[in-house]
């Protein structure tokens, strides 16, 4: 089941980088009136709970700068923001890092007993495979804001 884990995530972060360095820098902080975040709000929030996601298993050291809980963390928006966000190519480098830091994971490590179980809202998991599992769907659901995001600002551009 590891190899599934590792797989899919690979795949969906390979998918977010190259949408990301699609899109032009000069869309990433437009928020239209039926969004609640930017493109760069999403980016940036996908690569600081990715690396949340796996510090609550893995002894990581973040490579990302300190103000990315301040830019990127849940609750967070752009209009709040006094730090200057990271660049678009800054951002890129933050997600290929991870990726090639996603497969040095060892397969044993995803069968790793929560203790405690984490928990988040509603949700529970027991594992590091499902604390993993779930990280891989919250980029998805991001990756899937991202390319909303892209449509409407291409919209309305015509």
């Amino acid at each position: 089941m590891s190899n599934a884990l590792l797989s899919t995530a690979i795949s969906v972060r390979q998918m977010v980088i190259q949408l990301v360095e699609s899109i032009p820098e000069d869309l990433f902080d437009v928020q239209p009136n039926q969004f609640n975040n930017t493109i760069r709000w999403n980016v940036g929030h996908i690569t600081f709970t990715h690396e949340y996601f796996l510090s609550l298993g893995l002894p990581i050291n973040s490579g990302l700068p300190d103000n990315y809980a301040q830019l990127f963390n849940t609750g967070t928006k752009p209009s709040d923001w006094s730090p200057i966000p990271p660049t678009k190519e800054e951002l890129i480098q933050n997600l290929s890092r991870q990726l090639s830091n996603v497969t040095d994971i060892p397969s044993n490590t995803f069968d790793q007993q929560m203790d405690p179980p984490i928990e988040l809202g509603p949700l529970k998991f027991e594992t590091f495979g499902e604390v993993f599992n779930f990280a891989t769907v919250h980029e998805t659901m991001h990756f899937t804001t991202i390319s909303c995001l892209l449509k409407v600002l291409q919209y309305q551009k015509v």
